[in-house]
């Protein structure tokens, strides 16, 4: 495994990995990212992905100006984390920089995320890989000479580890990935949350009911999530969630379905940077010795840098949003 990387190092009042795993989605960051990104998000058209077996994914493509396009073409598919969106901040920032040098970036939503209960009638859960692999597959098709390259973040980063590890498989020419902060071992990330900080518990069960609530009400003759929303701590809700509405026998047997450990990525074949942070409090660092090391995969592990942080300034892009750049600018 790689050394900490030292050039990522925050200034003392950001080293914080809490402030690094916060700060970035607060309203205050929120709205100058917005600001920033609003280049991006006025060249945006949205994009409907036929994905096979009548799945359906959607995201928003951007093309760069004429005079800034790079030759040959370079897209990038940005993939949120968990209960994110393509609007996310974190997606937003490194949008606008990669739309700045010139490429063409589609900021893609998984299944019931960024507002897409009602495409799908099937509920979103973290298995699903097969559409994510097909979604990669359509863009590919629509998009035929353009050199492909994925980013991802937390779930995200996970979903493009497997889809990478399935990409010779599925006939995908994907020319790189990165995977930030993803998630290796979902048992492990799991107890981190529930024995971590109340508000990482908070947030996401804050926003996953609101997403079931939407969910409901978008198919309100097929799903009732009355106890599951009832139930107080993750753990319960992702248990009753697997019993009820997947194929898995038992929430172990749901959390291995999606866990990168172990052989998962020994056919990864497409170049892969995967940058993750000692101090990530809901990552663990120490299930880094735990996945296959294909060739093609390179790991970059900071000293610092929270969850999907790496914030050195308040204003501007982030660390992160300049590494991803670098990523998949390489030949």
């Amino acid at each position: 495994m790689s050394e900490p990387d030292p050039d990522f190092r925050p200034p003392a009042w950001l080293a914080n990995r809490h402030v690094q795993s916060v700060l970035p989605r607060l309203p205050l960051r929120r709205a100058a990212i917005l600001r920033r990104a609003a280049a991006v998000q006025a060249a945006s058209r949205r994009l409907v992905l036929d994905c096979g077996e009548g799945v359906r994914l959607m995201g928003w493509l951007s093309e760069p100006a004429a005079a800034a396009a790079l030759a040959p073409r370079r897209l990038a598919v940005l993939l949120h984390g968990w209960e994110g969106s393509a609007e996310s901040p974190y997606v937003l920032s490194v949008a606008q920089l990669l739309h700045d040098r010139g490429f063409f970036v589609l900021r893609l939503n998984l299944r019931d995320h960024g507002g897409t209960h009602a495409l799908n009638r099937e509920l979103f859960h973290s298995c699903r890989i097969a559409e994510v692999v097909g979604a990669v597959a359509r863009v590919q098709s629509l998009h035929p000479d353009a050199l492909l390259s994925l980013a991802g973040f937390s779930l995200g980063g996970n979903f493009w580890l497997r889809v990478g590890a399935r990409a010779s498989a599925a006939g995908l020419r994907v020319a790189r990935i990165v995977a930030v902060c993803p998630v290796l071992d979902p048992a492990t990330t799991l107890s981190a949350l529930e024995s971590g900080p109340a508000i990482y518990r908070w947030y996401f069960m804050r926003k996953w009911r609101r997403s079931l609530l939407e969910k409901q009400a978008a198919w309100p003759s097929t799903y009732d999530f009355g106890e599951l929303l009832s139930e107080g701590s993750l753990t319960a809700m992702t248990g009753r969630m697997v019993l009820r509405y997947t194929d898995f026998p038992d929430l172990a047997s749901y959390l291995r379905g999606y866990a990168v450990t172990g052989p998962a990525l020994e056919s990864l074949t497409v170049p892969t940077t995967l940058i993750t942070s000692r101090d990530d409090p809901m990552i663990l660092a120490r299930d880094l010795d735990r996945i296959a090391s294909p060739a093609p995969l390179r790991l970059v592990l900071t000293g610092r840098g929270g969850h999907c942080g790496y914030m050195d300034a308040l204003g501007g892009p982030s660390w992160i949003d300049r590494a991803i750049v670098a990523e998949l600018n390489r030949d």
